[in-house]
């Protein structure tokens, strides 16, 4: 099984989206929501090399955003 984890806000209409794909894939994952975690968009990017949301990270690998995760999956 994959270790996937995707930092997500409450206002991005892409993280619903991704959401909804890995869920309707059958996909597992832990959600960081950054707003409700206190992280910063700073960190956010040391983390996962990126500021915007959703930023998803498989296996410790940073995909990228919505428009990566549907070409993967």
């Amino acid at each position: 099984m994959k270790d996937i984890v995707m930092y997500t806000t409450n206002w991005c209409p892409a993280c619903v989206v991704a959401k909804k794909v890995m869920t309707d894939k059958g996909l597992s994952f832990r959600e960081i929501n950054i707003e409700t975690s206190g992280m910063s968009r700073k960190q956010l990017q040391e983390i996962t090399g990126r500021w915007e949301v959703p930023a998803i990270v498989i296996d410790g690998k940073n995909i990228g955003g919505l428009d990566n995760l549907i070409k993967i999956v």
